[in-house]
């Protein structure tokens, strides 16, 4: 990338207090997403915000296809926004595909984490033999062979889906970070997401994590929590939020933003 990680990514600090907190946001949205959440915590953190690569509200040009094709090139870029601010201890947030790059980063680096929270973490979304991730094969394909065929309908189609609730005002905010992103660059990180598996990983976690798993979410069956809790290698507890949909910190944040009081404070 030409200009610096740290603008290319649009990396902000906000709020006063003494302890660290980053917000990463998942698959399809930008940092725009915890715009909800962050004045419950400016008070007593400084609070590190970034985009992904991927996200929308990144030029399209710093997109290397060559370098992104898995995790590990985020976790790099997570890593690095970190070291350039001098952060050496956070409680990291991380929603969706960000919550497993928390998890790889902490494996590489356990001694930056006090605590992982992950919303909507998924270690693997396709079925196996034991295995309950929530898509078969088949279903994946499909959805990829839709988001090639007219991508304007399979936003349409799938934004009301991941958020769930009734919460017209979410699922225009989600239609619209999906919108923002290139079509070619949506599908190329769809296939990376969706054909990871980081099952064999989670033992090497040593950071205490707190999961948090809305009580219906069309991308992660409840099943896979429990599955989190029993294979992290940290001390791990899983909280439920008595909401719909992959996204909570769109449809219902003030909730949320109680659940991550109460998770960093234990």
């Amino acid at each position: 990338m030409g200009q610096s990680l740290l603008e290319a990514l649009n990396v902000r600090v906000e709020g006063s207090g003494k302890k660290i907190l980053v917000l990463a946001h998942g698959f399809g949205t930008d940092q725009s997403a915890w715009k909800h959440i962050l004045p419950f915590f400016l008070r007593d953190y400084r609070v590190v915000l970034y985009d992904l690569v991927c996200a929308g509200s990144v030029n399209p040009d710093s997109f290397n296809f060559r370098r992104y094709t898995s995790l590990d090139a985020y976790v790099d870029d997570l890593l690095h926004i970190l070291d350039a601010l001098g952060v050496e201890r956070c409680a990291y947030v991380g929603h969706s595909v960000s919550a497993m790059i928390g998890i790889l980063a902490s494996i590489r680096r356990p001694e930056l984490f006090t605590k992982l929270i992950l919303i909507g973490a998924s270690p693997r979304f396709l079925n196996d033999r034991d295995y309950h991730g929530g898509f078969e094969q088949r279903e994946i394909e499909s959805v990829f062979l839709a988001m090639e065929a007219n991508y304007e309908a399979w936003v349409n189609g799938f934004a009301p889906l991941a958020v769930g609730a009734d919460v017209p005002a979410a699922v225009r905010e989600f239609s619209r970070t999906l919108f923002n992103m290139r079509p070619d660059i949506t599908l190329f990180v769809s296939r990376i997401v969706f054909n990871s598996d980081l099952r064999g990983v989670l033992g090497l976690v040593k950071v205490p994590c707190s999961i948090i798993q809305t009580a219906r979410d069309v991308s992660v069956p409840m099943s896979v929590a429990t599955y989190l809790k029993n294979h992290l290698g940290g001390r791990t507890t899983v909280h439920m939020l008595d909401v719909e949909g992959h996204l909570p910190h769109l449809s219902a944040p003030n909730l949320l933003a109680e659940e991550l009081r109460l998770a960093l404070s234990r």
